[in-house]
């Protein structure tokens, strides 16, 4: 069967055997809005837990919209219009209104970047700031939260008198699901914060997984932050394979997340029969699969229809490399996994950026084996990553058939992580 995984701008297409194939998962379809921008100023008229915005924002001095970064697939020229155009009927001059991207611990986006993400008018008419983790300067200090952990987050945001945040509610294989509280932690949180937010501590609780909320410490240590720092009025969509938007969500920061996350469970969690020996995916492609970085979600994401020792192929186009210094510096010096596992829950680890997504990808290679498939990165780099190079998915699928034997199965994942495996007869995320 031919099927067409998501893969940078344009796609791959793929020849799967039929005879191993066990099943495709995709996407519930749901359908799109009729009227994109017309349903989210429609959401900020009726909101949920809230005043409507246009009553929030009169009398306020100044105003911070905080968007996604590059990474994520928001469609900000769809979500913005209406929300200046609100903000400025209700008396906010557009020289107060800052535009505020939440990098976490990205790099900053500028110049044709920015364009592509809100529009060269918004970017133009507007200011626009990055949000800097490392800056300590920049970082306003509010406190420890419960567990004694200092919050310093983005003092842009906090010094605003009216914070608006927004984003895309998705599956995330930390947090349970993006969207809402996450914009703020870690997006705006300095790098100090990071530390504990992204320390094995949390990650390595069972709950801190795809489509969990409950018990999710990830999830619960980002509401303290949101909780000290402050949110007026939340803007979220869930969209679909297309990047149409099905529905908008706005209001208070829990209750329109929770509704979000219900509306993106009906889209992205999919039931499969079992398990299989092999599973093919991908990091669900541009702007998620420009890095390997990136592309550990669509690995992560694909555990609950992996049987242990069984291999994960993902097709990821890999357009800016592996990611940032420290990150490749941490997975080309790591042996294996189980002695990066036992480098960083060492007492005496100094605490690293980005080395949480090498845990992460570990996490995947305590239940079997990875190949990777990208036409930008070299094989002699891609094989440093704990991670085994192939020329294509269909030489991929035929070692990994090779290796499982002749009654081993294919489970094909072409959205990668934005679908919810289910197994009706689960294995644990774990491994």
């Amino acid at each position: 069967m031919r099927i067409d995984f998501e893969y940078g701008r344009q796609g791959l297409a793929v020849d799967l055997p039929d005879e191993r194939l066990r099943a495709v998962l995709r996407l519930n379809p749901m359908p799109p809005l009729a009227d994109q921008e017309g349903g989210v100023a429609a959401a900020l008229r009726t909101p949920l837990g809230c005043q409507p915005l246009a009553e929030l924002a009169r009398g306020r001095r100044d105003a911070c919209i905080v968007i996604c970064d590059i990474t994520r697939p928001v469609p900000n020229q769809r979500i913005l219009p209406s929300l200046i155009a609100t903000l400025e009927e209700a008396g906010i001059p557009s020289e107060r209104i800052t535009i505020l991207i939440a990098t976490g611990n990205h790099r900053p986006n500028e110049g044709d970047e920015l364009v592509e993400m809100i529009g060269a008018d918004i970017a133009a008419r507007y200011r626009v700031v990055n949000h800097h983790s490392e800056v300590d300067e920049e970082q306003a200090y509010l406190g420890e939260s419960r567990h004694g952990v200092g919050i310093y987050v983005d003092r842009t945001y906090v010094d605003a008198d009216l914070k608006i945040i927004t984003g895309l509610i998705e599956p995330h294989f930390m947090a349970g699901y993006s969207g809402g509280r996450k914009i703020v932690c870690p997006g705006l949180i300095s790098l100090k914060t990071v530390h504990y937010f992204h320390s094995p501590a949390l990650l390595e609780d069972e709950r801190a997984t795809n489509g969990v909320l409950s018990g999710n410490p990830l999830h619960e240590f980002a509401l303290e932050v949101c909780e000290r720092a402050g949110v007026d009025f939340s803007v979220n969509v869930v969209i679909d394979e297309n990047r149409d938007i099905c529905g908008v969500f706005a209001g208070a920061l829990e209750p329109a997340h929770a509704a979000g996350v219900a509306f993106c469970d009906q889209v992205c969690r999919v039931e499969v029969d079992e398990p299989a020996e092999v599973v093919v995916t991908s990091s669900a492609g541009y702007p998620l699969d420009t890095t390997f970085y990136q592309a550990v979600k669509g690995m992560v994401g694909a555990l609950p229809a992996l049987k242990p020792g069984g291999t994960v192929i993902i097709a990821a186009e890999l357009s800016e490399g592996i990611g940032s210094e420290e990150f490749s510096r941490l997975l080309f010096a790591a042996p294996d996994h189980e002695s990066f596992m036992a480098d960083i829950l060492d007492p005496g680890f100094v605490f690293t950026k980005d080395q949480w997504e090498v845990e992460m990808l570990c996490r995947v290679l305590r239940r079997g084996q990875v190949m990777v498939v990208s036409d930008k990165v070299p094989a002699e780099v891609l094989n440093k990553c704990l991670v085994t190079a192939m020329p294509s998915v269909e030489a991929a699928v035929a070692a990994a058939l090779a290796r499982h034997g002749e009654r081993a199965g294919i489970i094909a994942i072409p959205s990668g992580p934005y679908c919810i495996p289910t197994p009706r007869q689960p294995v644990g995320a774990g491994g």
